[in-house]
């Protein structure tokens, strides 16, 4: 981690006093660990636009475990990725539909293009990709 560096931030004060009412939403101690939070995820989230680096992510799925063939249409899904996809989680909602999170990790760009594979398959009512960082490179 390298030496801390203060600097000042200029900024309307109706923005300014949104930002404060978020600081104490969210339970920050104090505006710089709410900016640098901000900076954080403005990172994470670029490089997972550029692609090339390593990320992991959480891949939601709902489901009808009735529905034809979905079942073993998801799990072969899995088994193609079994490097990338390194942990499963599955919940019985009820009699009908299942929850499945997947953690996924490899290159932004595999990570994405295998949620989307994922979610793609006929009967998946609802899936979700949340992306983050194995905290490489950030401080």
């Amino acid at each position: 981690m390298g030496e801390t560096v203060r600097f000042g931030i200029s900024m309307d004060d109706q923005l300014l006093e949104s930002f404060d009412r978020l600081i104490e939403q969210k339970g920050y101690a104090n505006r710089s660990e709410a900016i640098r939070d901000l900076i954080r995820a403005a990172q994470v989230e670029l490089d997972w636009e550029e692609g090339e680096k390593e990320g992991v992510g959480t891949v939601t799925l709902v489901y009808n475990h009735h529905v034809r063939d979905l079942s073993d249409k998801l799990t072969e899904h899995q088994h193609a990725h079994h490097d990338q996809i390194i942990s499963a989680l599955h919940v019985h909602l009820d009699a009908h539909n299942c929850l499945e999170v997947l953690v996924v990790r490899g290159k932004a760009r595999d990570v994405r293009r295998i949620a989307d594979e994922l979610i793609g398959v006929k009967g998946v009512k609802h899936g979700k990709l949340v992306m983050t960082t194995t905290g490489e490179g950030l401080h």
